[in-house]
């Protein structure tokens, strides 16, 4: 796709924000600092809609990035940075089980993992959780650039085995440097739209 205007729509921070319409949602989920913000921002071709930070932990709501006014992109916060506080993991939980597990728009959640290390519990703990409730997922292993390509592959089979992955289920390397692996993430975003 072809991304003509992006526009941040809404930040919500309870349920009450979740903008309403029926517009085709895809959400980012991941660890802290796996690049969520990065991604999104290579598959929209615009450096910084989504703010990337160094720190981990900066993204604080659920972010609503509407695209050519047909499809949206939200980011969520991440999991499993400990420098944020209980009581704050606590406060974004059932938000985000409540906009995971019962968003009707929403077509599929890209789940995205650091392609140099194993799943790590969140992360495996993240997509039993997809699984179970049965939501379309799109695995993207970032920061796929850091690595050589026999490193990779190894990795990538590493990731899939660590998740429990399916033969059949998607699993995109990818590099925000580089940009490998947007094509094919937009492609399966295609699909799901």
């Amino acid at each position: 796709m072809k991304v003509k205007e992006a526009v941040l729509k809404a930040a919500a921070y309870n349920t009450k924000d979740f903008p309403s319409w029926d517009m085709p949602e895809f959400s980012f989920i991941g660890r802290s600092n796996v690049g969520k913000s990065s991604l999104l921002n290579t598959l929209i071709g615009r450096k910084n809609l989504a703010r990337t930070s160094s720190t981990p932990g900066k993204t604080r709501g659920l972010y609503f990035y509407l695209l050519n006014d047909k499809i949206c992109f939200v980011d969520l916060p991440g999991y499993g940075y400990a420098k944020v506080s209980k009581k704050e993991r606590a406060r974004w939980a059932p938000i985000i089980e409540d906009y995971l597990g019962n968003r009707l728009n929403l077509r599929a959640c890209l789940h995205l993992i650091d392609s140099r290390h194993p799943p790590t519990e969140d992360d495996q703990q993240m997509s039993n959780w997809l699984r179970l409730h049965t939501i379309r997922t799109i695995t993207v292993a970032t920061k796929a650039d850091k690595l050589s390509r026999s490193a990779l592959l190894k990795q990538i089979q590493v990731i899939g085995k660590g998740l429990g992955l399916f033969e059949d289920d998607l699993l995109v390397p990818f590099s925000a440097k580089t940009g490998n692996g947007r094509d094919e993430v937009w492609k399966a975003i295609n699909n799901y739209i």
